[in-house]
């Protein structure tokens, strides 16, 4: 988890960087932009709203070979090295930028560099490094006095609503290539800003495998419950899974197939859908794992727990208490009618 609302902008550089293949040109600031009290609150809104309101999905800076030939990760291990010279290094992930902007999609646009203090992840206070970009500009009105007449002026500008990239790097995991969030809102070109300029993969933690493994039931559910029984199995499988998750600090797969899996049947058909797509998740060698449980709750929001019927009717589970869609839900076959049914058990009904 993070929190930013105490974070303080200790340094921001502001620089311009166009598209290189059209020969745009750069322009780097020769000082820190000075901030003052009126500005300072609403760019903190602007660069760092996105990722309040975005899931937190890590990624890490990674090479092939070694870190040490990683240019971002040389570029913000030098400013937390030496804050003071932050300034400088921002000229130089400027120029990285301008670098990687060959493609005719990539639109010029300010990028700020920010060094960052009192960020707090997972319950620890850090420094931080924010990278934003700021592309799209939008039309607005400027209006001037002029005698008895007021004029209006056409002109361009940043939209403080809505960033157009960013990145937050927290000084935390160094070995690991760090703990990274990023935000892009324009997907014209989204290889570019992780893959071509901050050179990063998914940061494997936790939440990382909690995500994936709960991914992986659901499309297990899918292809192979589902066929197998039907749509009242698939969303009962599902909501097991969610609540073994949500009730357990750790995740050993061997209690999980024994309590999720109704019929035994399908064990090792869960084992041989894990050894066939693992790879597509990552979770080849995954079996026993910290459970993350805000990528549960994430989940939870994510998974469809509707059945819905072609007579024009939805059946709702309930994630939070299974018990009742077991005990109070059953599937059966009207021969009259030559039609399946769905009996539902109540005592009263709730008021909404």
């Amino acid at each position: 988890m993070i929190n930013l609302y105490g974070t303080h902008i200790a340094s921001l550089s502001i620089h311009r960087v166009g598209n290189k293949s059209r020969n745009e040109g750069m322009f780097l600031s020769a000082q820190p932009y000075k901030l003052d009290d009126e500005l300072t609150p609403l760019l903190k809104e602007y660069f760092f709203k996105p990722f309040r309101d975005k899931e937190e999905n890590y990624f890490q800076f990674r090479h092939d070979t070694d870190l040490e030939f990683h240019e971002m990760f040389n570029l913000v291990t030098a400013i937390f090295d030496q804050p003071e010279q932050v300034h400088a290094v921002s000229q130089k992930i400027s120029k990285y930028l301008f670098d990687q902007s060959m493609h005719p999609h990539i639109k010029s646009g300010e990028v700020y560099v920010a060094y960052l203090e009192n960020l707090q992840i997972d319950n620890e206070k850090v420094d931080g490094v924010g990278i934003f970009k700021s592309e799209i500009k939008q039309d607005f009105l400027q209006f001037s006095e002029k005698e008895n007449q007021l004029d209006a002026v056409l002109q361009q500008g940043v939209n403080l609503n809505k960033l157009d990239k960013g990145c937050l790097i927290f000084n935390t995991k160094k070995e690991e290539g760090y703990k990274i969030l990023s935000v892009d809102s324009n997907r014209y070109d989204t290889r570019y800003w992780l893959e071509q300029f901050l050179g990063v993969d998914a940061f494997e933690d936790e939440n990382f495998f909690t995500k994936k493994y709960l991914k992986f039931c659901q499309d297990f559910a899918k292809d192979v419950v589902l066929p197998a029984e039907d749509k009242q199995q698939e969303v009962m499988f599902m909501n097991r899974a969610v609540n073994h998750f949500a009730k357990n600090d750790n995740f050993e797969e061997t209690n999980f197939m024994n309590e999720v899996i109704d019929n035994p049947s399908l064990i090792p058909e869960f084992q041989h859908y894990k050894t066939e797509k693992a790879p597509k998740y990552k979770i080849e060698d995954l079996s026993n794992f910290p459970i993350s449980n805000t990528a549960v709750s994430a989940a939870r929001k994510k998974i469809k727990n509707v059945i819905n019927l072609d007579t024009n009717i939805q059946i709702k589970m309930d994630f939070i208490n299974p018990d009742s869609a077991e005990k109070f839900v059953e599937k059966g076959w009207d021969e009259e009618r030559q039609m399946y049914y769905y009996l539902v058990y109540f005592n009263k009904e709730q008021k909404s």
